[in-house]
Formats: C-alpha cells, structure tokens, sequence
C-alpha cells in the first residue's frame, strides 16, 4: 500500500518536463515574435510557411546545443523474486531522472566535434543508490556521456572516422546498442572508420564499454576489448541486408562487487571474462515497400571461450545460437490504421552444467527493452519467446499498443537470464538445490503489455504502462511463484 501511495506522489515528478518544455517554448516564440512571413505575390499560388527555426542553434548552424530532460515513475510488484510473502526491496515505487545536455560544433562539413553530459539519479525508493546492485538504476551525477570528433563528409568522399566516447547502436539493438530504456544509457570509448556509398556501407571498429561509477569519472574498461565489421545494403529494392562480426576479448571479471565496501561501493558488473566471435546477418523489409506488410529476420552464431570468473579459472568451450523473426500487416485504409504483428526469439542455453562446453549464448551490449516483454524479466540468452502485437493510432498523436509474450526457457540446465543478459533470475531452490538439476517444467509464463504514447508536441512525449507476467511451471518447481506487475509514467522533453 505504501509503495502505490508513493508512486502518485512521483508520478507527479514524472511531468516535470512538461514544464520545462513550455519555459523552452515560450522563450523560442518570445524569439520568433518579431518576424513575418512574406506576403506571396499575384504570380504565387502557394501559401508561404513560416520556415521554424532552432532556439538553441548559432553561428547559422555551425553550434547547437541539444537538450533532454526525462522523468519515469514506476511501480513494481514482485518483479524481482516472483513472492508476493516478502516485501522485497524492488516492491516499491521511485522516480527516474535524466538530464543532458549536449553541444555540437561544426565549422565546416568534413569536421564535427560533439560533447554531451548527462546526470541520472534515482529517488524515492527503498534500494540503494548503487547502479546496478539488486536492480537499481542508481545515482551518477553530472559526468561526461559522449565526447568525440568525427572527419569527414561522405556526401563528398565516401570515409567517415569517429573517434571518441559514443553512443553506438547496430540493426535493432539486439547485439550492440545505447541502452535508451535503462535511465544511463550506454556509450563506448570507440574508433571507427566507415565507408559509404549511396546503396551501400561498411564500417570497422575497436572499442570499449564505459562503465558508470558513481562519485568517479565514468571510465571504460582497459581489459573489456571489442572489436567488429558490421555492413548494410539496400541493394535489394524492398529490404535492408545486414551481416556483422564482432569480437569480444574480456579478460578480467571487473567491476568486481564489494559488499564489504560500505562507504562507497561500486555495482557495475559485466559479466566474467570472455573470449569468442560472433558472426551473424538480418534483413529488414524497408518501410512502405511491400504495401503495408513488413517482416524482420535476425540469426547469429558464437564460438570461442568462456571462463567462470577470470581467465585462470576454468575454462567453457563456446558454441552458441539465437535467431530472431517476426512479421506484420498495417491495415492502412481502415480506422485507426491496426496493425497486427507476430514474432519469435530464440537463443541457446547450456545442456550440461558438468562439462566444460557451454551452448548458452552470449547477448553482449544490447537493448533489450520491449523486445522480450516491457518488464524486463529476459534477455536473448535460454529463451524461446512467442509474441504477439497489436498497435492502433486512435488519433495523430496517439498510439495504443498490446504486447503477449509466452516464455520458456531453451534448456533447464541453463538458468533464466534478465534483460541484461548477465543476471540469474534464481540460481537455488527454497530448499537450497541448484535449478539446473532438478528436472524443472521449462515454461516460464505469460506477461501482457498495454502501452500508450501521446505526442503532446513535437518536442514533448508522454508515455505510460502497465505489464502483468502470470507465473509459469520454472517458477513453481524452482520456488516462488507469484505473479508480478509493472506500473509506469514516462514524460520526455527533448529539443
């Protein structure tokens, strides 16, 4: 009762940039109010719009400043340990605010030089304050986000080189991607060279993941080492083909969790030390191209090493499968234009926990938010996910969507992995046996997604929703078994 009463309270905070946004617009008209549009003459036929102008860009472009402000408020009910008898420090509602601030400056074609800060913090809520322990987004005040230099005009010669911290994000996000749910975000300390024609382009890079420190600077990970080729063409007239490599070669098993740190600690974990390839394609059909059908297709395969902490613990040989496929028809000429979607994701889990092989596929830097459920119970790690979508537009600004998932687990042997690919839902049973070896039912449940987004202006979005997961059979034979819910009210002002 105490966390829905809470969540009220800071859902009014989640509107707060609604105000901000009217400062914004007030003074950009205040701006604007002395100029005219010219009256069309005789020989015009054409009504003359007022050409709108940027507030925040100088120099006739050369500098502009970009601002987001962005506040959710949620509310979470047994999400994290699926039992309603314990009230779990997740069971609880808080508020999520991001700011940034960004600058970009361009004095000339072939050179951009772009900043950006942001600041993220948690309040309300029960959990401590530490990214990424039980949970939470936590607080990383103000701090460098973005920061890189790209040379280069590839409408005048086909090289484009981007050095720098970065916001990265590949195809659909399923691999490598700016985490944009999550109220950080994810950005890479990067080099990458791309080469582009107008059907077709390549690009190669090396890179590392920076870490969120709270009370540091951000900093990336000398011993987490990424490297890749991703190449997109739009040859074929009616869809975008897409193949990659990536390698990843992490040899640490840092951040390391602290818990007797209790002054400061740190809680960015990710993952053990690794090294393999992933080599993988997808096709996307091109909007508008096939008469209001639309389809996806996504399959990658990794082979290389895993290791239980640090590379001189016990080493896994990997081999490692995931695919993705779904499809749609948009019924443009009715009502409300529904469109109907269904979609299917599968990636591989380990088959034996006793021998030194592991199939459980590796979901490196994803986003993985609203692709395997809005609440964030999976990733695309030992999971079979069918889904079904069904969006309307009542009106313009208005867009209503209906989200069913059913999920189970590719292999019980394996455990059930969250959003981040990394974390275990449960690795013991209330009786202290481990969940791979007890022959658990591999369904793992339901979960349905109502979601509503309002363009309130061009500049201002505000989105809400709520999420049910109705346990499956994995959680009643491994333990608790409630079901869980998920409440939220998301306002972005964004210029």
């Amino acid at each position: 009762m105490e966390a829905r009463i809470l969540y009220w309270t800071v859902v009014a905070g989640a509107l707060r940039p609604l105000l901000v946004a009217g400062m914004i617009l007030i003074a950009s008209n205040s701006l604007w109010a002395g100029e005219s549009t010219p009256a069309p003459t005789k020989k015009q036929n054409v009504k003359i719009e007022k050409k709108e102008k940027n507030p925040l860009s100088f120099w006739e472009g050369r500098l502009v400043f970009d601002i987001e402000e962005r506040v959710r408020a949620e509310l979470r009910e047994n999400n994290r340990d699926f039992d309603s008898s314990v009230d779990d420090d997740n069971d609880d509602a808080w508020l999520l605010n991001r700011f940034r601030l960004g600058l970009a400056v361009k004095p000339v074609s072939w050179l951009k030089i772009y900043g950006q800060t942001q600041d993220a913090r948690e309040a309300f809520s029960d959990r401590a304050n530490i990214p990424g322990v039980r949970s939470a987004e936590g607080d990383d005040e103000f701090d460098l986000r973005q920061a890189y230099v790209a040379i280069g005009d590839t409408k005048k010669f086909p090289l484009l080189l981007t050095i720098g911290r970065q916001s990265i994000s590949y195809g659909d996000s399923r691999l490598v991607a700016d985490s944009r749910w999550g109220n950080f975000g994810r950005t890479f300390d990067a080099i990458r060279l791309r080469f582009e024609e107008p059907n077709f382009w390549v690009e190669g890079f090396a890179m590392r993941p920076v870490q969120i420190k709270r009370h540091e600077f951000d900093d990336s990970d000398s011993a987490d080492n990424f490297f890749g080729i991703y190449a997109s063409t739009t040859a074929i007239p009616f869809q975008t083909t897409d193949a990659y490599v990536f390698y990843r070669d992490k040899s640490d098993n840092q951040p390391d969790l602290d818990p007797t740190n209790r002054i400061d600690p740190q809680g960015t974990w990710n993952g053990p030390a690794v090294r393999f390839a992933t080599i993988g394609a997808r096709v996307k059909s091109k909007p508008e191209a096939l008469n209001g059908w639309d389809y996806t297709a996504e399959a990658a395969y990794e082979t290389g090493d895993l290791f239980q902490s640090t590379t001189s613990s016990q080493r896994f040989n990997l081999s490692a499968f995931a695919a993705h496929v779904s499809g749609g028809y948009t019924a443009k000429q009715l009502p409300w234009t529904p469109r109907v979607g269904l979609e299917y994701d599968y990636a591989s889990g380990d088959q034996n926990p006793d021998d030194n092989d592991s199939q459980s596929f590796q979901n490196l830097f994803p986003s993985n938010h609203e692709k395997y459920g809005f609440m964030d119970e999976f990733g695309w790690r030992n999971i079979h996910d069918a889904r079904f979508q069904f969006n309307v537009k009542p009106i313009k600004k208005l867009d209503l969507e209906f989200d069913y998932h059913a999920f189970w687990l590719a292999d019980t042997h394996d455990f059930w992995y969250r959003s981040n690919g990394i974390s275990t839902l449960r690795t013991r049973t209330s009786d202290s046996r481990d969940v791979r070896r007890i022959g658990a039912g591999n369904f793992a449940g339901q979960e349905i997604d109502l979601t509503a987004t309002y363009e309130l202006t061009k500049n201002v979005k505000i989105q809400g929703g709520y999420s049910h997961f109705f346990a499956g059979d994995y959680l009643v034979d491994t333990g608790p078994h409630s079901d869980a819910d998920f409440v939220y009210v998301m306002t972005t002002f964004s210029y």
